[in-house]
């Protein structure tokens, strides 16, 4: 897929894990062309941004950014974690290094229930994911550079785009390989199907109560 865009609704770009320059000399150059549009509406990073040159870029990809603390983020003032509303879903956004054992599904849904989110989206594995745990969905971006771990020394470069229409969340997987960016799309349906429940039962609700509050013949 190329960089067009356009019937992807409010797109919320989610990125980190850059270490540039410590552990990684730039971003993909495919990514960088994807990521040169004005389509993106809000960037969600998950800290480890490594420079004021990478800071810069990301502030300019869309006019609300988005950065937490990543662990080697020393000597920038980015906060711990952060919570936001996209639309209808409550996102709260962590670099990941809180979380322990690292991507543990039950120390995540721990996070999940005290920041009491939507979804959790955190990186520091430097490998992307997205998981479903009791209805709460995780999503982790991945390292945008391919920056090495020392239990994984070749990640795939990767970032995901978040797409909203209402009740409807798309995740599109960006994966940097031999050069080209490839993409895969996943819908998060049980987000959606939630969110149909919640306005039926709150249609219903406030049907009730108008009712209530009509005079008796």
């Amino acid at each position: 897929m190329a960089g067009n865009f356009t019937d992807f609704g409010d797109l919320v770009l989610i990125i980190g894990d850059f270490h540039v320059p410590q552990r990684a000399i730039d971003l993909p150059p495919c990514f960088k062309e994807l990521l040169h549009t004005d389509k993106i509406r809000h960037v969600l990073c998950t800290g480890n941004v490594g420079s004021e040159s990478m800071l810069e870029f990301l502030r300019g990809i869309a006019g609300s950014v988005h950065i937490v603390k990543g662990d080697m983020d020393e000597g920038m003032d980015f906060p711990e974690y952060k919570i936001l509303q996209f639309g209808e879903f409550k996102v709260a956004l962590l670099h990941g290094h809180q979380v322990v054992p690292w991507g543990d599904a039950d120390a995540l849904l721990q996070w999940q229930r005290r920041l009491d989110c939507d979804i959790v989206v955190s990186g520091h594995t430097h490998s992307n994911s997205v998981r479903e745990v009791e209805g709460r969905f995780f999503i982790n971006p991945g390292s945008a550079t391919g920056a090495y771990q020392p239990w994984a020394p070749s990640p795939t470069p990767s970032f995901m785009l978040m797409a909203l229409q209402g009740a409807s969340v798309v995740l599109y997987i960006y994966e940097e390989r031999d050069g080209k960016a490839e993409v895969v799309m996943m819908e998060l349906s049980w987000l959606t199907r939630l969110r149909m429940l919640q306005q039926q039962a709150l249609r219903q609700q406030q049907q009730q109560q108008q009712q209530q509050q009509e005079p008796g013949w």
